[in-house]
């Protein structure tokens, strides 16, 4: 096929777009790198030529002849859109929601079925294996210890928050999530002190509010637990402890999956660590619950 004459794409959107609407004029070899790169976007901007092509099951100069075929010069420009938007932590989610509706139009919701079942699975196996349990460990005795534990996310993580809170708080005294009934995240800390653990997680792009509230737990001498997407997250210098949650997805706002299964090993470890008397905490709360007729059925059924 000819190389197009249309102007070079400036956008990962476009690129994608530019690929899809010229993929029926490809060779078969062309056509079946345009798949893998549609359903697979991002891993343009992080492997190599090499890997990129070992994934998609191609040789690399396939990846250097899509490249002129949809108007980019070389294979490394055509990364370095994707790589770019990387690196400046780009706002993509109204680009990602097109894209969506862009994979109903074509009838590919199969592939994105796909992609969504390998994407939560990745982040969950990457979660675990770039964390040593010692250090949820650490930061589980660190919230035992407190005299307060704060859990502060905005956003979809305020629901991650909430729930860490509720969970957590059936074991040990003092767990609030924050930000709480309309005030600011800040608020919440206005009394807290060395005494006291925050628990902070934002991800690209961060949270104005939570990096500043990070910053005034620092400065209360409030022990800080970051949680983030990477270790140049703003909230992650001087934190106690330093966690990195893969949130990849094919989808529109972050994956919490490898997130949600943190905070259940956390809790895990919290009831730990507590003692004998976290046992008899979770008992009584459950009793007094069945006593108030909240729950149906048996008696040692849980919500």
């Amino acid at each position: 096929m000819k190389q197009t004459n249309e102007p070079h794409p400036a956008t990962s959107l476009e690129i994608l777009e530019r690929i899809q609407a010229l993929r029926a004029e490809f060779t078969p070899e062309l056509a079946k790198l345009a798949g893998f790169l549609l359903e697979n976007p991002n891993e343009i901007g992080v492997c190599s030529i090499r890997q990129l092509a070992a994934k998609a099951d191609v040789k690399p100069n396939t990846l250097v002849r899509l490249s002129r075929a949809i108007g980019i010069e070389s294979y490394e420009s055509f990364r370095e859109v994707f790589r770019n938007e990387i690196r400046q932590g780009r706002e993509t989610y109204p680009d990602r929601a097109r894209w969506l509706q862009s994979v109903a139009q074509r009838d590919e919701m199969g592939a994105l079925f796909a992609a969504s079942a390998e994407s939560a699975i990745d982040n969950i196996e990457g979660l675990f294996a770039s964390t040593d349990h010692r250090t949820i460990q650490a930061a589980a005795r660190e919230i035992v210890s407190a005299r307060r534990c704060f859990a502060l996310g905005v956003g979809v993580n305020n629901a991650i928050a909430q729930n860490f809170a509720y969970l957590a708080g059936m074991a040990i005294d003092g767990v609030r999530a924050l930000p709480q009934g309309g005030t600011q995240p800040v608020d919440g800390l206005a009394r807290a002190n060395e005494n006291d653990v925050l628990i902070a997680m934002t991800f690209r792009p961060y949270r104005r509010e939570i990096v500043e509230a990070v910053a005034v737990a620092r400065a209360q001498r409030v022990r800080v637990i970051a949680i983030s997407d990477s270790l140049a997250s703003p909230i992650m210098p001087d934190a106690q402890h330093r966690f990195v949650v893969p949130t990849d997805t094919p989808q529109f706002f972050i994956s919490t999956v490898a997130l949600t299964a943190f905070f259940e090993v956390l809790i895990a470890f919290i009831i730990a660590e507590a003692g004998e008397d976290v046992v008899s905490s979770i008992e009584s709360y459950h009793s007094q619950r069945h006593a108030l007729g909240i729950y149906v059925g048996e008696k040692d059924k849980h919500e």
